[in-house]
């Protein structure tokens, strides 16, 4: 070390014994008037008892639970099993099995000074609390009220056509059931059930963790095709097959692993956080001058889904309390993050065109054939689907009309043809065939008598519809 280089190293420390002796530096005393002083406390939000005895109780009995719980974003916030979970004592869904759990010597937290009423069933109305925008929107949308509409325009249901378990096992499974208790407990004919449309104990409509599933709530999550395709998928509403063949999904299963799925909500934005849109994208996110929405309904200018292709508004169900034109404009305005005026005007020139070529072509025609069977008395209206036609007809629309509408709305070519239109040809001719070869040998249909497992309720649930429906 040079001689000089010693000096100043002597001169800087002097300055620095010089400066932590002088009380201006000193913790808790008077600063000087040009320093500011330490601020003396700390924000700081801490869990009650009986929350940690949640925790620690479910970190034992339930490790996957507690740690799905222990990554999430409400962990970091101190959001525990309480505030979600923690209900009335008069709230007909409390847990009974839960309150045994206080009454056991043999677990440190089984002593009344941690008892607290739980339910299992999380609804919409609990994460209002924090939510209170989403739960709006959400249950205005199609997807609270699913099942409303499907005991409206479905045969399966409303003639009888399948039975009790096959209907929760399979259709109530993702639109939802009415939850029940009987002696104390979730029935099994209603639980376990995280089903978009369900008709929970407090009143409210849904389950967030249809997309967000528990108990991480993860909003990446909710952003990924995936969590929409736990639905949406096969022969009668395909989308999430429709998504991957489409280029948005080619780029989404391409590079999709290097997007910034955890932007903050309201900010995710195209370009920056991804290349290509996932359902969430097109239908609920922030984008451009679209705002963020937990309402599907939205953004809608068909009712790909229905028999006839209408104006949201026009869907005698559930009508929707929007203006085609407007939600136009906002599905719009998410495409134009990405592409020019000239291909998304040209995309929805072609995607009217095809419904309708769809509604003029082949349905409205095969409409029209099965009434006049039904006029002839050559098909019995009593029931559906125990008749051939009754099925070619039904899937003409619901499964082969639906690929071909949402295969063109989505961009997926094989779809919109091969199985959308390609199909609907072949169901179109046989249907048509069989009835007039009936009407000019005036001779009824083939009922099948037997037809299996038709026994379900007819009655619509009352929870819904109100009694005597």
């Amino acid at each position: 070390m040079s001689k000089k280089f010693a000096v100043i190293v002597s001169i800087l420390m002097g300055i620095g014994l010089a400066w932590a002796g002088n009380p201006a530096f000193v913790r808790g005393q008077q600063a000087a008037p040009n320093q500011p002083k330490v601020k003396e406390f700390r924000i700081e939000r801490s869990m009650s008892k009986q929350a940690l005895a949640c925790l620690e109780c479910h970190k034992r009995e339930h490790p996957g639970l507690f740690a799905d719980w222990a990554a999430s974003r409400h962990a970091s916030a101190n959001i525990t099993c309480l505030d979600c979970h923690q209900a009335e004592e008069f709230d007909p869904d409390v847990s009974q099995d839960h309150y045994r759990q206080y009454a056991r010597s043999d677990q440190a937290f089984g002593t009344a000074e941690y008892k607290v009423p739980v339910s299992a069933v999380v609804t919409p109305k609990d994460c209002s609390r924090c939510h209170p925008d989403e739960a709006v929107q959400y249950d205005r949308s199609k997807h609270a009220n699913t099942i409303e509409i499907i005991w409206k325009i479905d045969p399966w249901l409303n003639k009888g056509m399948n039975s009790e378990i096959e209907r929760t096992s399979g259709c109530y499974t993702c639109h939802g059931t009415v939850v029940k208790i009987e002696n104390g407990k979730l029935t099994p004919a209603t639980w376990p059930n995280t089903g978009v449309g369900r008709i929970n104990l407090d009143g409210s409509k849904g389950s967030c963790t249809s997309c967000h599933t528990r108990h991480r709530f993860s909003v990446a999550e909710g952003r990924k095709a995936e969590a929409c395709g736990q639905c949406h998928l096969g022969p009668d509403h395909p989308q999430i097959e429709i998504y991957k063949e489409s280029k948005h999904g080619a780029l989404y299963d391409a590079f999709g692993n290097d997007w910034n799925w955890k932007a903050a909500p309201g900010t995710w934005s195209a370009g920056v956080d991804y290349r290509a849109p996932t359902c969430a994208a097109c239908h609920m996110s922030g984008s451009g001058t679209t705002l963020t929405t937990h309402d599907v309904t939205e953004r809608l200018s068909w009712e790909t889904q229905a028999p006839l292709t209408i104006r949201p508004q026009d869907f005698k169900p559930f009508p929707a309390k929007t203006d085609w034109r407007v939600e136009r404009d906002k599905m719009k305005a998410v495409c134009l993050q990405c592409h020019g005026n000239v291909w998304v005007d040209d995309h929805y020139a072609k995607l009217d065109e095809v419904v309708r070529e769809y509604n003029d072509v082949y349905f409205k025609p095969a409409k029209q054939m099965l009434d006049e069977l039904y006029a002839k008395n050559l098909l019995d209206n009593q029931r559906f689907f125990d008749e051939r036609l009754e099925v070619e007809y039904y899937e003409l629309w619901h499964h082969e009309g639906r690929r071909a509408r949402m295969g063109t709305a989505m961009m997926a070519p094989d779809y919109a043809w091969w199985h959308g239109f390609y199909e609907c040809k072949k169901r179109y001719n046989n249907f048509m065939e069989e009835s007039r070869h009936l009407i000019e040998q005036n001779k009824k249909a083939y009922r099948a008598e037997d037809f299996p497992n038709a026994t379900g309720s007819t009655t619509k649930p009352p929870e819904v519809f109100g009694q005597g429906k």
